[in-house]
């Protein structure tokens, strides 16, 4: 593609002469290839203007920039634009031509629920028979295909090649997890979304935010931008009725907009919740009437999960029928409410919950379906933000009857440190804990002290099998050391 073409798209501020052809587009000094587009992206902790210098010494052919760079050669080309996070999410639609615009986009955005959610709505629309593409926190995919993922969302230009594969492959359909990190950086500035869902909020990334109203704010994005469509295909919203900030979303969304709830009268309604360790059951209430819905899923929580989806599939024209028949057998998402079954005489779950409300969720649900004790396994991630460590510690305190408090990502913290700030809560609460750093330790110590009829939970790192450690990623999965300490224990 030739520069120019770029340069026309983004309508910026011209410096250099010539017009490439341009090979690629690049924001990785590391990465850059002959002939590439260098964008300057400006993140929390480095600046890609400082290290343009060093990609046109790997060959860039041109540079994106917020401010003209003196440290490059004077005939070097540089597109001057005010913000380069949006440029990138631009000039990577224009390079790929637009997928978004061949496929019917669904963003489904809040603190919790979103990769439970997405995965509900894909095997509904596939029990449809529509082809689904997802992009999310555990894996993207295409169809069947599973490709790796490394954020909630991707940077905008891995994510337009990503919708790009999907168009290619004939997708009809895409669901995709949207953080608020990706809101506000714009990787999502060159996508349109055809439906928005809001599941709920909660404090979470204020190491990230410095605000919970900036957090709201990234949220609130979009909802805000579902009416700048240019397909020409009808827009909605669906909305968590029951969440607080549920009026700002609808104020935000001017489109149509559907409500799903338990407590408040929403147009797609849970009645008479039944929760038990094997599932949950319930009557959907809507227009049409109130139908009898089972799902294999445990807690209120996914009931709320459950109901977003079924909300957004009756829009989607999906019948009742296969919206039922999916969610009676719907498979387990890895690391979400996830069983570990060994033959014990006591459930050993692992969930990813790593906010205040996530693990008040997963704790009240497990206190409602067991009969014995609920032993808790958890910790809080360093870096990130300390405010809700002794939220959590206390939540742990009022929920299990015995706690181990333990390391989870501590990265460049000191992993005592911070289960001393979860401790400052806890403490305030009961005496039933224990400090364990290693978190494999804490683990076995827990299984070792359950009993027939006790539950076990392993909260914060669900699918993840990694601990990040000083710079270090070693290999560390709950799964797997629950299942070893659940073997040797038989």
């Amino acid at each position: 593609m030739l520069l120019s073409a770029i340069a026309e798209h983004l309508n910026g501020e011209l410096k250099g002469k010539g017009n490439p052809e341009i090979t690629g587009i690049c924001y990785d000094s590391r990465k850059v290839q002959p002939g590439n587009l260098f964008v300057c992206l400006a993140g929390v902790k480095s600046d890609g203007h400082d290290f343009a210098a060093k990609a046109q010494e790997q060959g860039a052919a041109a540079f994106l920039v917020m401010r003209f760079l003196d440290a490059l050669s004077e005939d070097m080309i540089q597109i001057r634009v005010p913000d380069t996070r949006v440029a990138l999410a631009k000039v990577s639609s224009l390079w790929y031509g637009f997928p978004d615009q061949k496929l019917q986009v669904i963003g489904i955005t809040g603190t919790n629920g979103k990769t439970t959610t997405t995965h509900l709505l894909k095997g509904i629309l596939e029990q449809e028979g529509k082809k689904v593409g997802l992009v999310g926190t555990i894996h993207n995919m295409i169809g069947k295909e599973m490709l790796p993922s490394t954020h909630t969302t991707p940077e905008s230009w891995e994510l337009t090649g990503l919708l790009d594969q999907m168009a290619a492959q004939e997708t009809e359909v895409v669901v995709m997890e949207v953080s608020s990190h990706a809101l506000k950086q714009h990787r999502v500035a060159g996508c349109e979304f055809d439906v928005g869902v809001f599941t709920n909020l909660t404090q979470d990334h204020l190491d990230y935010h410095p605000s919970f109203d900036d957090y709201l704010a990234s949220k609130l994005m979009l909802f805000q931008n579902l009416h700048q469509g240019k397909k020409g295909t009808a827009k909605y919203a669906v909305i968590n009725g029951d969440d607080p900030k549920a009026e700002d979303f609808k104020r935000a969304a001017q489109v149509p907009v559907w409500t799903y709830g338990i407590r408040e009268q929403a147009d797609v309604q849970a009645e008479d919740i039944k929760i038990s360790p094997r599932g949950s059951t319930f009557n959907l209430k809507v227009r049409q009437g109130a139908f009898p819905i089972k799902i294999s899923l445990v807690g209120t929580f996914n009931v709320y999960n459950v109901l977003a989806a079924i909300t957004v599939a009756l829009l989607e024209g999906v019948s009742l029928g296969h919206i039922t028949a999916y969610l009676e057998d719907a498979p387990q998402v890895a690391g979400r409410f996830e069983l570990v079954d060994e033959g014990q005489q006591f459930p050993v779950i692992v969930d990813y919950a790593h906010t205040p409300d996530g693990l008040e969720n997963i704790l009240s649900t497990a206190k409602e379906i067991t009969q014995g004790r609920l032993i808790t396994v958890f910790g809080c991630g360093g870096d990130r933000d300390r405010g809700k460590r002794p939220i959590m510690g206390e939540i742990s305190g009022k929920y299990s009857d015995f706690s181990f408090v333990t390391s989870d990502n501590p990265r460049t913290e000191d992993p005592m440190a911070i289960m001393k700030e979860i401790e400052t809560g806890i403490s305030a609460v009961t005496s039933r804990y224990k400090m364990i750093e290693d978190r494999g330790t804490a683990i076995k110590e827990a299984i070792q002290m359950a009993e027939a009829g006790d539950l076990v939970i392993i909260a914060g790192k669900g699918h993840e099998d990694y601990q990040l450690v000083q710079g270090k990623t070693l290999h560390f999965d709950d799964r797997e050391v629950a299942r070893e300490v659940l073997r040797l224990k038989r």
